[in-house]
């Protein structure tokens, strides 16, 4: 095979690059910004200041295409085959060809030889049909266009933009691919955007939100025309000297007199805990097309009802036509540490037995302020970890079927998820309350929905028990049966079963509503789902900024997750032991249990907060959901809910 270059992301020409401000931004992060799990870079452009965060998770988006086909190259979530890419790449290099296509007939000897422009429309034909035939996945597709993209940047006949080019050249350098090489294996939530950034940052949240808008009149959509077409492929008539396509969708308001407003409605709408603003101050240096379009004064203002601003800046050298002479530019860096907006409080779509809901208003004030990762040990529901004030969380849990639905939600698309629950429902005439209330099936609220969609939800269930894992709509079928089991619950039987019958309920608005909420969260958080037994985690994973929740089965309650000897006094000490060599290792936990429960005590639990008395602290909580205090025990109930801690947690506020 033969050998070919490789590029990095730094190779690309582009108007703005931050490439050579990146020392400067990791220095102002590193020294100002705690936590920062989470980067959206959300004007991206060739994607270099995501690229200074390897390991978060980052989100990138950008309006043109072609910069959004580059950035899910290099931080795509899904793997690609290294050998291969280099393959195809060294295919493409050795390629001679003189065939008429799309680009010759539009583009010969403008940007390009006519001879190049034959050999770049035949990649990209060829990449399309290698994808559709599925030979390469969509990861690889973006690297064999993120490769034929840098090749065409790097011969192009410009100035380092497609605005014109120059006429009566001759063309010296011919057409030949590098092979870009990203990590193979990013982290797993990364998400790539190509969307209006006003638009985004209303459905999501990081840790650090980071803005590189257009500065001046110059938009991108028209630097760029050529690259974005072909990265689209959707061979559009082009006019002019410069051969444009059409971009009216393209532009951007921060190029306008808009772009104070625009800025404005955007930061209104971030959540984030700090927003970085990349912005030179061009303000009156250049002609009026290089002239920023948002005054230093509408900056500090607009920033400034979000939080607090720092403002940091280094000399650096500005883009400009060529007819203005500009000295002591500086490329500045706002940063605003935001007023903590208070997270909203959202209830899993699962009923799941021994679920939190009802007393995260007395659990979540006593973790840590400070951790850096959230282990939910026993996530069950996922109640406690998607509401605890922690970007980066491991989900984790022995039911494997649980653990699949979750991953399921986090990787489809809501419109997605919903559209199929809304045809499974259709198919088996199951029944729609949120759209035709309860007479339309002779019920009523009271009474259920049962009795209409028993004999319906025994077909489905039936369907269902067809299925295997392997079934592409296994999982989502399982949380259609879900939504009419009995209170929302899930259980197999022996044979691996589900075996719940028909419940009261159907899904109906509020469902919707919690289920909606839920996949917005774990999709904007960096959260990874694990399938486990407990004593199979691995603690050399975590350090001190690391924080245990284990809410295990109780041992003597009578739930479904404790028939056919789910819990027993094995696993109860295994767990205590596995917390002691957690509190050796200086890592922080927090047990959820039950001491006392309808006349059983949990003798084992109680002689090992005894044993313990001064390393853990025993906070009993109200089982009523009313207000608790350390070391007093609701009396006014036989139940015990306890919170045993390895840690001095915060004193809650008097009611």
């Amino acid at each position: 095979m033969t050998a070919c270059k490789t590029l990095k992301i730094g190779s690309r020409r582009y108007l703005g690059s931050k490439y050579k401000l990146l020392p400067f931004i990791e220095r102002v992060v590193e020294s100002e910004c705690k936590n920062i799990h989470i980067v959206a870079d959300i004007f991206s452009g060739t994607g270099v200041v995501a690229s200074a965060f390897p390991g978060k998770k980052v989100i990138t988006n950008d309006i043109l295409y072609s910069n959004y086909i580059c950035n899910f190259a290099w931080f795509g979530a899904e793997g690609y085959d290294p050998d291969k890419v280099m393959e195809i790449v060294a295919g493409y290099n050795c390629l001679d060809t003189d065939e008429t296509n799309y680009m010759t007939e539009n583009f010969a000897n403008t940007f390009f030889s006519r001879k190049d422009c034959a050999k770049i429309g035949h990649i990209r034909e060829d990449i399309e049909k290698k994808y559709k035939q599925g030979e390469i996945n969509g990861r690889e597709r973006a690297i064999l266009i993120t490769a034929l993209l840098y090749a065409m940047d790097k011969i192009a006949n410009t100035c380092g933009h497609y605005d014109a080019y120059r006429k009566g050249v001759e063309f010296e350098k011919s057409l030949e691919l590098a092979v870009p090489l990203p990590e193979v294996h990013n982290n797993e939530n990364n998400r790539c955007f190509n969307r209006d950034a006003n638009e985004l940052v209303r459905e999501i949240e990081a840790d650090m939100v980071y803005i590189d808008p257009p500065y001046n009149s110059r938009q991108y959509c028209d630097t760029y025309h050529l690259l974005e077409n072909v990265a689209r492929w959707e061979k559009p008539k082009v006019e002019g000297v410069a051969r444009k396509m059409d971009r009216t969708a393209l532009k951007s308001d921060y190029c306008t007199s808009n772009a104070a407003k625009a800025f404005e409605d955007l930061i209104e709408n971030i959540h984030s805990r700090y927003i970085m603003l990349s912005y030179n101050n061009m303000a009156e240096k250049g002609n009026d097309r290089s002239n920023a379009k948002i005054s230093d004064k509408d900056i500090m203002r607009i920033l400034g009802k979000k939080g607090k601003v720092k403002v940091f800046s280094e000399d650096y050298k500005a883009f400009t036509t060529g007819k203005s002479q500009i000295a002591g530019n500086k490329e500045r860096l706002f940063l605003c540490e935001c007023r903590q907006e208070k997270k909203e409080v959202i209830q899993s779509p699962l009923n799941y037995i021994g679920g939190k809901y009802k007393l995260l208003p007395q659990i979540l004030p006593l973790f840590p302020k400070d951790m850096e990762l959230f282990v939910d040990l026993f996530c069950g529901g996922c109640n406690v970890g998607i509401n605890v004030d922690c970007s980066r969380a491991v989900f984790h849990d022995r039911d494997e079927r649980l653990i699949a639905l979750y991953e399921t939600f986090k990787k489809l698309d809501e419109k997605e998820i919903f559209d199929y629950i809304g045809r499974t429902i259709s198919h088996y005439c199951l029944s729609k309350t949120g759209e035709y209330g309860y007479d339309r099936y002779g019920c009523n609220s009271s009474s259920g929905l049962g009795k209409y969609n028993k004999e319906k939800y025994l077909q489905l269930r039936a369907d269902f028990n067809c299925k295997t894992p392997e079934d592409e709509d296994y999982y989502l079928m399982m949380y259609v049966l879900i939504l009419f089991s009995f209170n929302n619950q899930i259980r197999f039987n022996q044979a691996g079963e589900f075996n719940l019958p028909v419940g009261k309920r159907d899904f109906n608005p509020r469902m919707e509503k919690k289920l909606s909420k839920f996949i917005k969260r774990i999709q904007n958080m960096d959260y990874t789902f694990v399938n486990g037994d407990f004593r199979d985690f691995d603690l050399d994973g975590l350090d001190k900024g690391g924080f245990i929740y284990a809410d295990p089965p109780y041992l003597i309650t009578c739930a479904t997750y404790n028939e056919r000897d789910g819990w027993g006094d094995k696993d109860e000490r295994a767990l205590l032991e596995f917390l002691d060599r957690a509190d050796q290792r200086g890592i922080r936990f927090a047990l959820s249990n039950v001491m006392k429960s309808k006349g059983k005590k949990n003798k084992i639990l109680m002689e090992w907060a005894k044993a313990n008395k001064g390393r853990y602290r025993v906070i009993h909580l109200d089982y009523n959901y009313a207000n608790s205090n350390y070391q007093t025990r609701n009396r006014s109930t036989d139940a015990d809910e306890v919170l045993i801690v390895n840690y001095k947690p915060p004193r809650r506020k008097k009611s």
